[in-house]
């Protein structure tokens, strides 16, 4: 086996994009397709750098979701708002978490017992006040100050609750009984870690009061297409792109044998399953080590 010369060895530990040489980025993967897959006598006679770019894309897309490692993070300090705004790139959270003084993350779980709905004005008699140029008003604002400063009563009382009991708040199902006895907890609320739910409509992350000036992660899904440094694939899963780019081209095509059109879909699937299966990152010691925890006896 040869050994790397020193200036070599050097230059890569001096390197401040260290652990790249595990990724392809985008262009090298659109270069590649075009010398293997497209001209004379090969799958794609002619097809333009755009579709190849444009299906690249989606396929980086597409994996994110499944195969790659493509979890981010934020880290905040909850504000007195109790508000954490979605990241731009944001399409779904792995899960929230609250570190605590000691920097262990401490799971939050979601509540689905509350929400911030849109509130309707009404005057004494219970009609409502909501006319054209109120819904004017209402857009105007929201484009100035932001949908968050329309708060619900719902929202309002659900982060202003003030909790007797760490195990016992307003979005779980307790019902405690003169012997100490809890009947129809909810497992998820078990918990003294605090809870969150996701408004959709303003794209913000709501917590409850308990969390307030608590330091709180977000792991959340992106799909790989933020900046042109994220858009790179795997070298576990290099083999699955140019799949991925091949069955979206040769299906959006016309006068393609449909036997070739199945060859390619059946191929994409299994170098997805096969990359997915790399990337899983499975170590025997770590399987090991987790099934003698599982074999303990509890007394």
């Amino acid at each position: 086996m040869g050994l790397l010369d020193s200036q070599t060895q050097k230059q890569w530990y001096d390197s401040s994009s260290k652990g790249d040489y595990q990724f392809v980025s985008l262009d090298n993967i659109i270069n590649a397709f075009m010398i293997a897959y497209v001209g004379e006598g090969k799958i794609l006679n002619k097809v333009s750098r755009t579709d190849v770019q444009f299906h690249a894309m989606r396929a980086i897309q597409e994996l994110s979701y499944d195969v790659f490692r493509s979890i981010k993070s934020q880290e905040i300090e909850v504000p007195n708002t109790l508000l954490m705004a979605l990241p731009q790139d944001y399409v779904n959270y792995v899960k929230l978490v609250r570190s605590d003084s000691n920097g262990i993350e401490r799971v939050l779980y979601p509540t689905g017992k509350t929400s911030n709905p849109f509130a309707i004005e009404q005057d004494a008699d219970g009609v409502y006040q909501f006319t054209d140029t109120d819904l004017d008003a209402v857009e105007d604002t929201i484009s100035e100050q932001g949908e968050t400063s329309f708060e619900s009563d719902t929202w309002k009382n659900y982060k202003d609750q003030t909790e007797t009991d760490v195990y016992s708040d307003d979005s779980t199902d307790l019902d405690i009984d003169h012997r100490g006895r809890r009947y129809g907890l909810d497992p998820q609320h078990a918990q003294s870690n605090g809870t969150f739910f996701i408004d959709q409509r303003t794209g913000y992350i709501h917590f409850g009061s308990t969390l307030a000036g608590q330091t709180v992660i977000l792991k959340y899904i992106s799909d790989g297409l933020g900046t042109d440094g994220e858009m790179l694939v795997h070298k576990f899963c290099e083999e699955a792109a140019y799949k991925w780019i091949a069955y979206g081209i040769l299906s959006t095509r016309s006068n393609v044998p449909e036997m070739l059109v199945m060859r390619f879909k059946k191929e994409k699937f299994a170098e997805t399953r096969k990359a997915k299966i790399r990337l899983s990152n499975i170590k025997i010691e770590e399987f090991a080590q987790i099934l003698k925890g599982l074999g303990k006896q509890i007394k």
